[in-house]
């Protein structure tokens, strides 16, 4: 996960950067820090990704078509 992947993540969920610190444990200064790209510890930047994940996010890789995203699991 990338910096502009955590900010899509957030905004498909519809959550705010409190939204999001709160459910990965971690300050808003940490959130707005991975949303800039900046270098986070593996351990921090997993458990953000987890969390995003628990909640219906998809993370796509870049390829050679085109570039990094995100998607909405399907509601069940």
């Amino acid at each position: 996960m990338i910096g502009i992947q955590c900010r899509l993540a957030r905004v498909a969920l519809g959550w705010g950067l409190r939204e999001l610190a709160k459910a990965a444990d971690v300050s808003q200064q940490t959130i707005v820090r991975c949303e800039k790209g900046e270098e986070l510890r593996p351990a921090t930047l997993d458990r953000i990704r987890a969390v995003m994940e628990e909640a219906g996010i998809i993370f796509i890789p870049e390829d050679e078509i085109a570039g990094v995203g995100v998607r909405l699991k399907k509601a069940t």
